[in-house]
């Protein structure tokens, strides 16, 4: 069985793409695997600030999990 990880992530995108910022929960085995989650969803769209996404990433709250899950965003909130 992979371990898998509970990802909160703040992310901070400036104006005009976002006003405020954002709050990402997402599972997934590593950091990797959830950048490539959160960079998939946003389409390249905000590619300019992903090395803060990466940095925000290994700096978010990580929780391990039991049990079986699939890698997926579970919740995003961004403004």
């Amino acid at each position: 069985m992979t371990t898998k990880y509970f990802y909160i992530i703040n992310h901070y995108v400036p104006f005009p793409s976002s006003e405020y910022g954002g709050l990402w929960n997402v599972v997934a085995e590593s950091d990797d695997e959830c950048f490539d989650l959160i960079a998939e969803n946003d389409n390249g769209y905000n590619q300019e600030y992903y090395p803060i996404l990466r940095e925000n990433i290994m700096k978010c709250q990580c929780f391990e999990l039991n049990g079986t899950h699939k890698s997926s965003i579970i919740e995003q909130f961004t403004t």
